[in-house]
């Protein structure tokens, strides 16, 4: 890689990972408080950790969409694209796909095949940082478990305002000590 190309893949890692992995982090904490059942199933047995962390990217899902620019005519799906049409893959919808995933609007961090989500997209574009993010995630998530009872939500949680990342901007909590 040329200097540039390499720096502009650092910065992209760099910032990238951080709105993710941060509103993933968040997401994940707020879903365990909205399903303690399955909070419990977290405490019972941290092995189901790195399952959960393929959950929380799925349900979260931290990017809705990414657009892309059509290189040639195509057709797909019944419909006709054309060169220089703009194209969205809403990663949210993706990930709430009931044809392909079996309830889809619950979490559940013991699901089956739970990592074939649609967040880091796929193929030439699929996220290069998404073994750093589920790293990242299934690390904290291992101190988590290991030093907390529980991170309990203790107020109102503001989303950010926006149609591409989601996001939580406030969402206080207290954490429980073992």
């Amino acid at each position: 890689m040329d200097p540039m190309e390499f720096l502009g893949n650092l910065i992209l890692l760099i910032v990238g990972g951080n709105d993710t992995t941060r509103n993933s982090i968040s997401g994940g904490v707020l879903m365990l408080n909205d399903n303690p059942s399955e909070y419990q199933k977290l405490k019972n047995d941290a092995s189901l950790i790195p399952n959960m962390v393929s959950e929380i990217i799925r349900y979260q899902t931290p990017l809705m969409h990414m657009r892309r620019t059509a290189t040639k005519d195509v057709m797909l799906g019944g419909q006709q694209i054309r060169e220089g049409d703009k194209v969205v893959m809403w990663y949210v919808s993706g990930n709430r796909d009931s044809t392909k995933i079996d309830r889809p609007d619950d979490f559940i961090i013991d699901r089956p095949g739970a990592r074939n989500h649609v967040s880091f997209g796929f193929g030439i574009h699929r996220c290069m940082g998404n073994r750093l993010a589920e790293m990242q995630l299934r690390l904290v998530w291992e101190e988590i478990v290991k030093r907390f009872e529980k991170v309990e939500i203790t107020g109102p949680v503001v989303r950010l305002k926006s149609n591409f990342v989601r996001g939580i901007v406030e969402m206080p909590v207290v954490l429980h000590a073992k």
